[in-house]
C-alpha cells in the first residue's frame, strides 16, 4: 500500500471519530482551501524571486552592452513562444482570461476542456516562458501568470480529494485561487478579494466568502513570511496636497483611461491579424519583429522601454527624476503591444501600471507640480490606465492603495478609476480580458457547445447574466 493511500485511510479514520457532523463537514470543506493557499503562497514567492533574477539579468546585459539585446531579445522571444506553442498553447498571455474562461466552464461536462486551461503543465510552462521573456527584456508582468498558476493549483488540489470527501464547487475553488494568487503576487489582500468580486464572481459571494478570505490570508501570510512584510512600491510622499489637485487627477485619468482601452483594442486587432497567418515562418518573422521593435526603443529612445516597469514607477515616486519626457507613455505602450502579442507567457498588470505612471509623470511635468501632487497624479495614472484595460476601477484603486499604503488619497484614486471606466467605454464597451476570455472559450469549447462566444453573450447571474451550472456546487 502506497504512502498516499495510507495517509488518506488514516485521515478518513481520524475524521470518522469526530461526532459533530456539521463541524466535520465544515472542516473537510476548509482543508483543501488551506492546503491550496499554502502551496500558492510558496509558488508565488519562488516565482517572484525568479522573476526578479530574470530582470536583474536584463539589467546586467544593458549595463554591459545594450546592443547585445539585438541578439538576446529575439532569441528569448522565440524560445518563450516556442515553449508555449509546443507544450501548453493556453499558457500564453496573461492567464487571467484563461481563469475567467475556466470559471465559465466549471462544470463536469467541460472538465476535459478546463484541463487545457488550468493544469500542472500550465504552471510549469507559464513560469518558464515568462521568465525567458523577462530575461530578454519583454515588457511583461508576473501577476497575471500568478493568477493562472494559482487557479491551476487550487483546481488540482480539488481533483486530488478522495471520493468520500465532501464535494467542493469547482467554480468557487478556481475563483478563490485567482484571488489568492493576486494577493500573494502583489501583497494586496484586499485587492485579491475585490478582484474576485469585481472581475470573476458569477455567484453570490456569500456562498464562498469564508473560503475566499481564508485563502487570501493564508497565501498572503505565506508570501509575507518568506519575503517579509513589504509594500510593492513603498510610501510615496503625500503631504501638502493642493486643494485643486482633483483637477489634475481628472486631467490624467482621461488620457490614461483612453490609452489603456486603445492599447487593448490595438492588441486585439493584432491578434485577429495574426490569426490569418498560415505558415510558421510568418509567426517567427512577427515575433522577431516585435523583439527588435522593443530593443530599438530601448537602444535609441530610453532603456526604460524594457521590463515590467517597476523601476520607472519607483523613480517617478521616490526620486528627483520624477517627470517623464512626452514620448515615455508611447514607449511603454509600444513595449506592451509588441511583447504581449508575441504569443509567449506574460501579464499586463505591472506594465499597465507603469504605462499609467508615465502618463501621470508626463502631465505633472507639463504642469510643474510639486512632488506630493506629482506622486498623486502618478498613482492616479496607474489606476486609470489599468482600469482602461481591465474595466475594474475598484480593483485598480485598491491595488494601488495597498501597494503604497496611502489611504488619505483613496477618494482621488477611486475618482481616477471611475472616470477612466467611463471614458474607456468610448473605445470599447468590453474589457480586454472579456474579449480574450471568449476567444479561449471558442478555442476550447468549440462553436457547437452551448456557451457564450461573444462579449454581448456574456454569462449571466442574478442581474440577468446566465452561467452554466456547477453540478458539484456544495
Amino acid at each position: 500500500m502506497s504512502v498516499a493511500v495510507r495517509l488518506r485511510a488514516f485521515g478518513k479514520r481520524a475524521f470518522d471519530r469526530i461526532r459533530n457532523e456539521k463541524l466535520k463537514h465544515n472542516l473537510l470543506q476548509a482543508i483543501p482551501f488551506w492546503v491550496a493557499s499554502l502551496l500558492t503562497g510558496l509558488v508565488a514567492v519562488l516565482y517572484t524571486r525568479l522573476f526578479a533574477l530574470a530582470e536583474k539579468g536584463t539589467a546586467y546585459i544593458v549595463h554591459l552592452h545594450l546592443w547585445l539585446l539585438f541578439f538576446i531579445t529575439p532569441a528569448c522571444f522565440l524560445l518563450a513562444w516556442w515553449l508555449v506553442r509546443r507544450f501548453a498553447p493556453f499558457a500564453r498571455g496573461s492567464g487571467i482570461p484563461q481563469v475567467m474562461a475556466s470559471i465559465e466552464l466549471a462544470n463536469p461536462k467541460y472538465n476535459a476542456k478546463v484541463n487545457q486551461l488550468l493544469s500542472l503543465r500550465i504552471v510549469f510552462i507559464k513560469v518558464l516562458s515568462s521568465l525567458i521573456m523577462a530575461f530578454g527584456g519583454g515588457v511583461i508582468g508576473r501577476e497575471g501568470p500568478t493568477i493562472q498558476v494559482a487557479g491551476s493549483i487550487f483546481r488540482k488540489v480539488n481533483e486530488w480529494l478522495p471520493k468520500w470527501w465532501p464535494k467542493i464547487s469547482k467554480r468557487n475553488m478556481i475563483m478563490t485561487g485567482a484571488a489568492a494568487g493576486l494577493a500573494a503576487a502583489f501583497n494586496t489582500p484586499l485587492g485579491g478579494v475585490v478582484f474576485a468580486v469585481e472581475e470573476l464572481t458569477r455567484t453570490h459571494i456569500s456562498y464562498f466568502k469564508t473560503a475566499l478570505f481564508t485563502a487570501v490570508i493564508i497565501a498572503g501570510l505565506t508570501a509575507q513570511g518568506l519575503l517579509g512584510p513589504y509594500l510593492y512600491l513603498g510610501y510615496p510622499d503625500m503631504n501638502g496636497l493642493s486643494g485643486s489637485v482633483f483637477f489634475g487627477v481628472v486631467l490624467v485619468a482621461i488620457p490614461a483611461g483612453l490609452a489603456g482601452a486603445g492599447l487593448s483594442k490595438a492588441m486585439l486587432r493584432l491578434f485577429a491579424w495574426k490569426a490569418t497567418f498560415r505558415f510558421t515562418r510568418q509567426q517567427v518573422l512577427y515575433i522577431v519583429g516585435c523583439a527588435l521593435a522593443v530593443v530599438v526603443m530601448a537602444f535609441f529612445i530610453d532603456e526604460r522601454a524594457l521590463g515590467s516597469g517597476k523601476g520607472l514607477m519607483t523613480a517617478s515616486l521616490f526620486t528627483a527624476n520624477k517627470y517623464n519626457k512626452w514620448y515615455m507613455p508611447l514607449v511603454r505602450c509600444g513595449g506592451i503591444l509588441f511583447s504581449f502579442t508575441a504569443g509567449a507567457s506574460g501579464g499586463v498588470f505591472a506594465p499597465a501600471l507603469s504605462a499609467g505612471a508615465s502618463v501621470g509623470a508626463t502631465i505633472s511635468g507639463w504642469l510643474h507640480l510639486s512632488a506630493a501632487n506629482t506622486n498623486l497624479l502618478v498613482l492616479s495614472g496607474m489606476v486609470a490606465f489599468l482600469t482602461g484595460v481591465t474595466r475594474t476601477p475598484f480593483t485598480s484603486a485598491i491595488l494601488v492603495l495597498e501597494m503604497t499604503d496611502r489611504h488619505n488619497v483613496i477618494f482621488h484614486l477611486l475618482l481616477a478609476g471611475m472616470i477612466s471606466s467611463l471614458v474607456a467605454m468610448v473605445v470599447d464597451r468590453h474589457s480586454f480580458y472579456d474579449h480574450l476570455k471568449f476567444q479561449y472559450l471558442r478555442e476550447v469549447a468549440g462553436e457547437t457547445d452551448d456557451l457564450p462566444h461573444a462579449p454581448h453573450e456574456a454569462s449571466r447571474d442574478e442581474e440577468g447574466r446566465r452561467e452554466p451550472p456547477d453540478e458539484e456546487e456544495s
